[in-house]
């Protein structure tokens, strides 16, 4: 499984981006699908989650409310609807892909990872 994804950018405090990850193969309909994310100087971080139908999704305390995570089963896509943004946001977004269906915290548990979209938020 490839991931790809992108629409990041340089954005203004309040703001809002959405990420896009494109995931190749068929089986993505089976897959749980999760974003992380880095900043200079700091581990990496969960973010949001979904599960394989989209029914369940799981964010990090200091995303919630704000973000929301969604797939499309048909474009192969998961995407980050980010709004409010911060610049404590700021950060390199990861996307990943889980073979088992269900929404975990840690990356570890994700087979596939995408090679990530920058995120600047500016006060």
């Amino acid at each position: 499984v490839q991931l790809q994804a992108s629409g990041g950018g340089s954005v203004q405090a309040g703001d809002s981006l959405r990420l896009s990850c494109v995931a190749s193969g068929r089986a993505f309909s089976r897959y749980a699908m999760g974003w992380f994310r880095q900043a200079p100087g700091k581990e990496r971080e969960f973010v949001a989650a979904v599960n394989w139908s989209g029914g369940s999704t799981d964010y990090a305390d200091s995303v919630k409310g704000r973000f929301t995570i969604s797939r499309d089963g048909v474009k192969n896509t998961v995407y980050l609807q980010m709004n409010s943004l911060k610049p404590e946001d700021t950060a390199v977004y990861i996307c990943a892909a889980r073979i088992n269906g269900l929404v975990v915290r840690n990356i570890h548990d994700y087979e596939f990872r995408g090679q990530g979209t920058q995120v600047t938020v500016s006060s």
